[in-house]
């Protein structure tokens, strides 16, 4: 099975249609979480996902639009953006993101993977650095666990012996590339397949992966996609520049 993997869209239609656009052929689409926050296009981007796949986790932004959680651990810029998406959502885009799933969640066909916003442990986790990923890959008798959250493209690979970080590293900065990661036997994975709508690595490009249970091969990708509509969307929604700016910093 060949599996698209899709995670921290917020709200960035251009970026996901983008994504959908270049990604390889593909049997089933999982979304991480997190698919409104920060961008202008919260029930477009729901919809669409909607329509392409049926695998999610739930993400903490997706969690704050929909009034499960309050505002106090996001920052002014994130808490601002989440009140005005709550505001845009449809009543039944809202019923939907109540109803979304608590990371992990399993699909069948695909023994020994799970799927998580966060960690396994805590759907709110962040699992930036390698120290981080310890814990999560000792505690998870999973073999596999694609995550999201972090908007960070990239993988930890743990043995008996062996903790590695691995990012993907790429030629050019404004096309299509994709790096392919083949999966050892023996070995705990940690994947994050990039964020599709606000990366943070410093690539502006929008993220995702796929993975091939079969060849047990995940190919990581970053596609260009129309920026400065994206920014003006934000933009006319009266949000803030700050959001529109960092997506061409990747930051």
């Amino acid at each position: 099975m060949r599996i698209l993997l899709l995670s921290d869209i917020h709200s960035n239609l251009d970026a996901l249609e983008a994504c959908l656009a270049a990604a390889p052929e593909y049997d089933s689409v999982v979304n991480l979480g997190d698919i409104v926050g920060y961008g202008a296009n919260p029930n477009e981007v729901i919809e669409r996902s909607r329509q392409i796949g049926k695998v999610f986790v739930r993400g903490n932004h997706d969690k704050a639009a929909c009034g499960l959680i309050d505002l106090k651990d996001f920052n002014p810029l994130a808490a601002l953006a989440t009140t005005w998406t709550r505001d845009q959502l449809t009543p039944g885009n809202l019923e939907w993101l109540r109803s979304l799933p608590i990371g992990p969640v399993q699909i069948d066909g695909v023994p020994d993977v799970q799927f998580v916003h966060g960690s396994p442990a805590d759907e709110d986790e962040y699992v930036v650095t390698a120290r981080d990923a310890v814990e999560p890959l000792m505690l998870t008798s999973t073999a596999v666990t694609f995550f999201g959250h972090t908007h960070l493209q990239g993988c930890f690979t743990m043995n008996q012996v062996h903790l590695d970080a691995f990012r993907p590293v790429y030629k050019t900065v404004g096309q299509s590339e994709s790096s392919d990661v083949p999966l050892k036997n023996g070995m705990r994975y940690m994947v994050n397949p990039g964020s599709v709508g606000q990366p943070r690595d410093g690539d502006w490009r929008a993220g995702f992966a796929v993975f091939d249970s079969d060849a047990r091969i995940v190919t990581f990708c970053r596609v260009p996609y129309n920026l400065k509509a994206a920014q003006d969307r934000i933009l006319a929604a009266n949000l803030p520049q700050r959001l529109a700016t960092r997506l061409a910093a990747g930051r």
